[in-house]
């Protein structure tokens, strides 16, 4: 009989899945990858990630929508996964205002089908992801995983929090062990073309101005794409376990006091200046940024910073690459990918 273990990944063409996906299939895991290959953006770039899969013999792809019926009942059914990474999300703060409806389609609907799935065939362990932006309006940091977080700022961040909602009550509900991740700014090399440091890197390579908001006057928590997934896949065989009584959740810890569910962030535990993250763009490219100097962006907050310690409880892991490093190894990605 195999040891060989199995995970389902949504999103595992993305570029947070793409990186886990070969993780897994590093340490020795049997992947299915379910993605739909949308053109939110560039869908080559998603193919090129699917297309480097490929070519290992554990991975396994799946093109389709996570909402399309049958689909995740399917694959849950054919394969009985030991562990599901739930990745596949309509991301991005700004277009969820331009584009409501693709939210409620893939964030709603999709986490939906899969609880449903989860339900009739139960991993040992579901891991989903959540997002730093529904902490909100918070103004407390850095933000911990047991801090109210009922002010959502976007309508992409209020469809991450009720997924925190749905996924609780099924895990109270039917018993499913459920880790919710919160994750902070993730960047690196196969990263999005949305995300700041692509625009940044684009448009500097290029000789334009970027698009500075809030006048500089922001702070993230900017995570390695590897620190992320390091996170992830240590915290796949730390699976909660509800309480015997709410009195037995240890102080600190967001488990729950009713189901097997617990959310952790998972970030560097350091808020950056968005000028000086500027400044390792600028050191990488060997390039000086023009900037345009704008107002805050609807949906935005100024400053995010985790607290990990949790992680670092659990898994005994915590975030560490340095942002110049993690710059650095971007461009470095960038020029070879756009053959600069």
């Amino acid at each position: 009989m195999s040891d060989t273990r199995t995970a389902l990944v949504t999103g595992s063409a993305g570029f947070i899945g793409y990186h886990l996906c070969q993780r897994l299939l590093d340490d020795g895991w049997r992947v299915i990858g379910l993605d739909a290959l949308t053109d939110y953006y560039d869908v080559t770039l998603k193919e090129r990630r699917q297309s480097m899969l490929l070519q290992s013999s554990g991975f396994s792809a799946v093109n389709d929508r996570i909402e399309t019926p049958g689909i995740l009942h399917d694959l849950m059914a054919a394969h009985r996964p030991d562990a599901v990474i739930h990745l596949a999300a309509q991301a991005g703060v700004r277009y969820s205002i331009d584009a409501p409806e693709s939210y409620v389609e893939a964030n709603l609907i999709g986490t939906f089908r899969l609880l449903e799935a989860m339900r009739a065939f139960p991993p040992a362990h579901s891991l989903l992801a959540s997002t730093s932006s529904v902490y909100g309006a918070n103004t407390e940091m850095p933000y911990a995983e047991t801090d109210k977080a009922d002010t959502q700022m976007s309508f992409y961040a209020a469809t991450k929090k009720a997924n925190e909602a749905m996924a609780h009550s099924y895990a109270h509900l039917y018993g499913l062990p459920v880790t919710m991740f919160r994750f902070f700014t993730v960047y690196g090399p196969w990263g999005r073309p949305d995300m700041a440091l692509f625009k940044f890197t684009k448009a500097i390579l290029d000789g334009d101005a970027i698009d500075v908001y809030n006048h500089g006057d922001m702070r993230r928590d900017f995570t390695y794409v590897d620190d992320l997934v390091d996170g992830i896949v240590r915290l796949i065989d730390s699976v909660p376990v509800r309480p015997a009584s709410p009195d037995d959740v240890p102080e600190g810890d967001s488990l729950s006091p009713v189901a097997p569910y617990r959310i952790v962030n998972i970030g560097n535990s350091e808020s950056i200046p968005l000028l000086q993250f500027i400044e390792a763009i600028e050191a990488a490219t060997g390039r000086t940024a023009r900037k345009t100097m704008m107002d805050m962006q609807p949906g935005d907050v100024p400053a995010t910073w985790a607290d990990a310690s949790l992680l670092t409880t659990l898994t005994g892991y915590r975030p560490q690459t340095k942002v110049a490093r993690g710059v650095a190894e971007f461009v470095t990605w960038y020029r070879d990918y756009y053959r600069i």
